[in-house]
C-alpha cells in the first residue's frame, strides 16, 4: 500500500522560511509534487516534478518556491521563502502514476500558518 509521509509544516511570520518533506513508499512515481487547500477555498496546485526533472510552478508561488526531488529516496521537498500570509493552508502530498489513466496517491496533509 502507497504511503505519502509529509512533515515540516508549522508557523512562521511573513517573510520566513520552510521545508515541506514528502517521503513516498513503493517504487518510484512518474509525478510527485505539492497542493494546498486553504479554509474555504478549493485545493490547488504548487508545484510538480516529473521523474525527468521537468517542473511546474503555479503562479502565485513562482520565484518563492523550489521543488525538488530525490528519486533515489522516492521524495519530494518543497523550499518555501518570502512566505506570505495567504500561503496558509494544508499542504498535501501528491504522487502519480501514469500509465493509460492517471493514479494519484496523497499525503494526508501539513499545516503551515503564516503569520502576519
Amino acid at each position: 500500500q502507497v504511503q505519502l509521509v509529509e512533515s515540516g509544516g508549522g508557523l512562521v511570520q511573513a517573510g520566513g522560511s520552510l521545508r515541506l518533506s514528502c517521503a513516498a513508499s513503493g517504487s518510484i512515481f512518474d509525478i510527485m509534487g505539492w497542493y494546498r487547500q486553504a479554509p474555504g477555498k478549493q485545493r490547488e496546485l504548487v508545484a510538480t516534478v516529473t521523474r525527468g526533472g521537468r517542473i511546474t510552478y503555479a503562479d502565485s508561488v513562482k520565484g518563492r518556491c523550489t521543488i525538488s526531488r530525490d528519486n533515489a529516496k522516492n521524495t519530494v521537498y518543497l523550499q518555501m521563502n518570502s512566505l506570505k500570509p495567504e500561503d496558509t493552508a494544508v499542504y498535501y502530498c501528491n504522487a502519480q502514476r501514469v500509465y493509460v489513466t492517471v493514479i494519484n496517491y496523497w499525503g494526508k496533509g501539513t499545516l503551515v500558518t503564516v503569520s502576519s
